[in-house]
């Protein structure tokens, strides 16, 4: 009877651990990133299918889709503040890209629009 309760046990804690993207890359240090074109534009060529991957670029790559999707309900606290960090930096700094970008994940606006008024009460103009 243990054996199963450690087993059930086992199960529900690897479901729950999908239920959250990994946390592994929380560490990269997204404002040196930020403030540099090379390593910005790395990664935005990796995203835009125009450049080679780190392995953290192809997990949000990967996972990018699915965050829009879901309001990035899969993503850490630090995942959320960094992902807003980002977007106002885009807004604010590298306009071309941000289109570029909203073009290629969001098309046709429908995560422009579902976002807009919770952008807006943060200070994000999209």
């Amino acid at each position: 009877m243990k054996f199963f309760i450690v087993v059930a046990l086992a199960l529900v804690a690897a479901v729950a651990a999908q239920d959250k993207y990994t946390t592994k890359y929380d560490g990269v240090d997204l404002d040196e990133i930020l403030k540099s074109d090379r390593l910005f534009n790395n990664y935005y060529k990796c995203l835009m299918d125009t450049g080679r991957c780190t392995p953290d670029g192809n997990e949000l790559k990967r996972i990018l889709p699915d965050a829009l999707k879901t309001d990035c309900a899969k993503c850490s606290e630090k995942q959320k503040s960094g992902t807003e960090k980002v977007i106002n930096y885009l807004i604010d700094n590298r306009k071309d890209q941000w289109e570029n970008l909203q073009k290629k994940y969001d098309p046709e606006n429908i995560y422009v629009n579902k976002y807009r008024d919770e952008a807006k009460k943060k200070g994000i103009n999209l």
